[in-house]
Formats: C-alpha cells, structure tokens, sequence
C-alpha cells in the first residue's frame, strides 16, 4: 500500500478517531460534561472509538474525584478513545478550556517517532471541510476512505497532547499526513496534579493550517500506550469552548 494511501486508513482510525459518521445529527457547542454524570455511569453521548479491530483498547470509566466526577483512562499497551459530535463556529468561540492530570509520562515515547507515538492524554479537535479544498493526495485519501467506509474524513484535525519534552505549543505534523496537527500542552508542568489549560484554537488552527479554520466537528480524549508497550493513567475534567 502506498504511504499516501495508509494515510487514509490512518486518519480514519487516528485523526478521524472522532469523525461524527455520516447522517449522524450535529452537537451542541459544548461535549457533555463529565462533573454532571455519576461514578461508573456511561455518558451515551461520548462514543467509543477503536484504532483498529485487533489493538487492545484503553479503558475509559467515570470515577470520583474529591467529590468530583471525572473521566479516568487506563491504557496498558493499548490505544483507543472516546468522541463526542459538537458545532463550534471557532470565530465566535475561538478558546478550549480543560483540565486534565497525568501522574507519570510515557518515558519511552517521542511524538517525533512515529514507532513511539505514545501520549499519556490528548484532547482532540476534528473540523469540517470538503474535500475540494485539500491538496491532492489527501483528495485521495479522502475518496478512499469513503468508498471502505461509507463515511468521510475530517477536513482537519488538531490533537492537544501532553508532552514533556517540547516546549508548549509546538506543532508536530503527524508523518503520514498533512491533515493531523498535534500540540504540545501542559507536559512541562508538575506531575500528579490537575492542570487547567486553555488553547485559542483559532489561533492554533492558523498557525497549524495557513487558514481559517471551518466549523468544529467533534471533541475527543484519548490515552495511548501501545507503541511502547506500558501501563498509564490519566484523568480528564470537562471540556468546554468559550467566547473569551
């Protein structure tokens, strides 16, 4: 298989983790959010996704939290998700707001390896577009992914990860396409503690892409460990946009 061409398969099961299927109804501006739901509930509304059918997946349960109800991930040599369908017009609502806490990083993980991509957590921002505005290859891409699937891919998608060794806000182009975006986010900071971020997508989109971005599509998390092999917790508060 050509690379350009695994590529689709990749953006499907990575950055198209939180691809809102076809005829699926659009979201609200904001993911349900996790504070309002109970201990060991499950939240309809946040998905499951799987990167391929024979990858272990990362467990994902609702605990509390000093009185608090949050998402806990548990990843051990696996890699999976979850996604929620929103509608976020970023001009209006440019600023993401999360909290989330890793206890320990993947020490054996580089993002700029691809053998070794592994993030203890990311939150994950896919947007809508058509497929006459990406560039060639990824037209193919596209088209492939929608013949094997039925289902399209999303214009863009930009993954906020929890990365220690670059400074923040660095932007990794993923090596396989031009279509995934990751940030660093929140690695250089303690260790076992919550850490508040917020991102100005917008501006992180131009930054990434060269230009204004389209409409949000959908919020994911998701907590890998697969290509090191290791065991990792994170947790994840709610996430929200907001105008400023």
């Amino acid at each position: 298989m050509r690379r350009t061409h695994a590529a689709a398969l990749l953006l499907l099961l990575v950055a198209g983790c939180a691809t809102v299927p076809s005829g699926a109804p659009r979201g609200e501006a904001d993911p349900a959010a996790f504070s309002l739901a109970r201990p060991g509930e499950t939240l309809a509304s946040w998905l499951p996704y799987r990167l391929m059918r024979l990858k272990k997946m990362t467990e994902y349960v609702l605990v509390d939290y000093g009185g608090t109800t949050v998402m806990k991930a548990i990843a051990d040599a696996s890699a999976s998700g979850l996604r929620h369908a929103v509608s976020v017009d970023l001009k209006s609502m440019p600023w993401l707001q999360w909290r989330w806490k890793v206890p320990q990083i993947i020490e054996a993980a580089n993002n700029t390896v691809h053998q070794v991509e592994d993030v203890p957590a990311r939150v994950i921002v896919t947007f809508e577009g058509g497929r006459d505005q990406l560039p060639p290859e990824e037209q193919i891409n596209y088209d492939m992914a929608l013949a094997m699937t039925g289902n399209t891919l999303p214009y863009a998608t930009l993954m906020y990860i929890y990365e220690s060794r670059l400074p923040e806000g660095t932007i990794i182009t993923h090596h396989m396409t031009s279509r995934v975006k990751m940030v660093a986010a929140g690695g250089g900071r303690d260790l076992g503690v919550w850490h508040s971020e917020r991102r100005n997508v917008l501006a992180d989109y131009r930054r990434a892409f060269g230009e204004d971005p389209p409409r949000v599509a959908s919020i994911g998390i998701m907590s890998d460990s697969d290509n090191t092999g290791t065991s990792i917790t994170a947790y994840y508060g709610d996430i929200r946009f907001a105008a400023n």
